[in-house]
């Protein structure tokens, strides 16, 4: 592995690196990977997470508080237009549904 490590003794994994980790966990074992890699429990699980929850995406430097807040927002956006294009389908099949009752005659019109 090529981590960088940091004048403060920070270490970073590329996205690749992360990935490798993770698979190589899967494979050993969790705490095996800790003490080979010097790795906190915490970051690997924030890792894990991460992975479980945006993909090999989600391991990336790139992905910055505000791009994860922006994507909350936009599924929950797209969670309420979901909602109300149910609704208004719903709505529409019962006002069919009312229309036929009321005007047997007009059935194949409708």
């Amino acid at each position: 592995m090529n981590m960088q490590t940091s004048q403060k003794g920070i270490k970073k994994f590329s996205k690749e690196e992360k990935l490798a980790i993770l698979k190589e966990a899967g494979e050993a074992g969790v705490k095996a990977i800790l003490e080979k890699y010097a790795l906190y429990p915490a970051t690997f699980y924030y890792w894990k997470n991460k992975y479980d929850d945006q993909g090999a995406n989600g391991l990336a430097h790139s992905s910055s508080k505000e791009k994860l807040k922006m994507l909350k927002e936009l599924e929950r956006e797209n969670r309420k237009l979901k909602e109300l294009l149910a609704q208004e389908k719903l709505e529409s099949a019962l006002k069919s549904d009312l229309l036929k009752k009321k005007y047997p005659h007009l059935k194949v019109l409708l």
